[in-house]
């Protein structure tokens, strides 16, 4: 199958990136096969940190710990207003070439929601210069892999490749870039594709179909109310030109990023870049008309029934988004403590929620989740899930979830508590350099937001700085009923004579 969802989740590291997007619904489609190195990669949700043993480097002492500074982070823009990013990681001789553009579902208009993601497929039907599917061809004849990845931020495209063979892709991909073409009817065949891909991804996915219904009831003004899918009715009204206007307007130079990690030298590569994407003719990026979500005053709710083997509850509460590492303002505070507040609660096995709800004789839960949506362009919410246990009802689990936060509000957490959090963290950021693919695309998600590019050591540091007590206070005040949106999924049973759609014929693309 050569489509893959996932849930959003982000905060810093391996897990740390993927925790504070918060898995808020399907929020990133995937293009091409899913190679093996992003099976434990930033994009999964709710990751969990490591579990080994810390390095020494970041090992828990009698002082705070340290973090040695990574590997250099070289930064170009080309004449025509290009981004190039690289990092330099010559342990193998393998390099990650990836292609970044500010635009996602948030940035779309109502009527044609899903048309970000609809041209990323397109990007794979051709050029003048390469037709439809030797793109992917060529990459594989190179002996690299690829992918492609839409969310409500960015678009994203990426090949793994042998680093003598950098050159070749950035052709292939400065070609695409530039000079995506290709017939009406070559769009609606691949239209047809993303509509199956909604049916399967979504409309058959009990708990994906929740996360679409509760973000719609969350958000009002802001854009990532719309899935990045799309809505089916939009789809089926969608037009080639539709897609052609959006890839005119927002596939220019100056709004996308070339990122490059691996066996490569920086001098080298920014050389390549000015041959291949500095070629392309410069234009203006399109001015971004403000989407500001007003002030949530009550409780939001709402329920999803359909046949499905299990309840689920998720409880979305808005919270501040952090702006900026240099900046103490009292939300940028909250924020980084609302991200320490998820990894009390979630943070590793055995965290809270899964000793309050999930263990012992009188659970309610089979499992429970936290995450908290630190940072990214549009407005984020900290979210708590759970799945009842046999004989317990969603009710019951949202009384449980909440009364673990209202816990932390009244008794606090102990600096044992957060030292354990703090030596993980630091542990993953670590780890995180042992794949060039994370790297990279760490590094694009932090161009994408608009934030320096050793923002996760700094962020790391700053959360080292959280205290117990700044935990305790964002706990009482940022989980009452008039910032809540709750979902509950309630299962029903399947109509007589309805049975699951067949599974999709052999070779379809997702």
């Amino acid at each position: 199958m050569k489509h893959h969802s996932t849930r959003a989740a982000g905060l810093c590291g391996a897990w740390l990136l993927g925790l504070a997007l918060a898995a808020t619904g399907p929020a990133l489609a995937q293009t091409q096969p899913q190679p093996l190195s992003q099976q434990q990669s930033p994009l999964q949700p709710h990751m969990q940190p490591p579990v080994t043993p810390a390095p020494a480097a970041a090992a828990s002492g009698s002082g705070p710990a340290t973090l040695t500074p990574g590997p250099v982070v070289h930064r170009y823009t080309l004449d025509n207003g290009l981004t190039v990013i690289v990092r330099p990681d010559r342990r193998a001789p393998t390099a990650v070439h990836m292609l970044w553009v500010r635009v996602g579902s948030m940035d779309e208009v109502d009527g044609t929601t899903g048309v970000a993601h609809v041209l990323e497929h397109m990007m794979f039907r051709g050029t003048p210069a390469v037709p439809a599917g030797e793109f992917s061809r060529r990459v594989a004849a190179l002996g690299g892999r690829e992918n492609a990845f839409t969310g409500r931020d960015f678009t994203g495209y990426y090949q793994q490749i042998p680093s003598n063979r950098l050159e070749d892709v950035m052709r292939l991909e400065a070609d695409r870039f530039a000079n995506n073409r290709w017939p009406d009817d070559e769009f609606r065949r691949e239209l047809e594709v993303v509509k199956e891909e909604r049916r399967l991804r979504t409309e058959d996915s009990p708990r994906a179909r929740l996360f679409e219904a509760l973000n719609a009831v969350a958000y009002q003004a802001a854009p990532y109310r719309r899935p990045i899918v799309g809505w089916m009715s939009d789809l089926e009204a969608m037009t080639p030109d539709d897609a052609r206007a959006f890839f005119k307007r927002w596939y220019v130079p100056a709004n996308a990023a070339l990122v490059v990690v691996g066996d490569v030298e920086p001098a080298q590569v920014l050389d390549l870049a000015r041959r291949t994407y500095g070629q392309i003719p410069p234009a203006p990026v399109p001015a971004r008309k403000p989407s500001e979500e007003p002030p949530q005053r009550g409780l939001r709710q709402v329920e999803v029934k359909v046949p499905a083997e299990q309840s689920v509850v998720s409880l979305a509460f808005k919270v501040p988004r952090l702006t900026s590492l240099d900046d103490n303002t009292p939300a940028n505070d909250d924020a980084l403590a609302l991200a320490v507040l998820a990894s009390v609660l979630n943070g590793y096995p055995g965290a809270r929620l899964d000793r309050g709800l999930t263990q012992g004789p009188d659970r309610v839960a089979d499992s429970a989740s936290a995450g908290n949506g630190l940072w990214g362009r549009g407005p984020q919410m900290f979210m708590l899930s759970g799945v009842p246990a046999a004989g317990k009802t969603p009710e019951q689990v949202l009384a449980a979830l909440r009364a673990e936060v209202a816990r932390v509000a009244r008794d606090g957490v102990s600096e044992a508590e957060l030292a354990r959090i703090k030596t993980q963290w630091m542990a993953s950021e670590i780890y995180k350099l042992d794949a060039v693919f994370n790297q990279a695309n760490e590094l694009g998600r932090y161009w994408i937001s608009g934030l320096p590019l050793d923002f996760g050591e700094r962020l790391i540091r700053r959360l080292q700085a959280v205290t117990p007590a700044q935990v305790q206070s964002v706990a009482s005040r940022y989980f009452g009923d008039d910032a809540l949106t709750v979902g509950i999924l309630r299962p029903v049973a399947r109509e007589a004579g309805a049975s699951p759609r067949a599974a999709p014929a052999a070779g379809l693309r997702h």
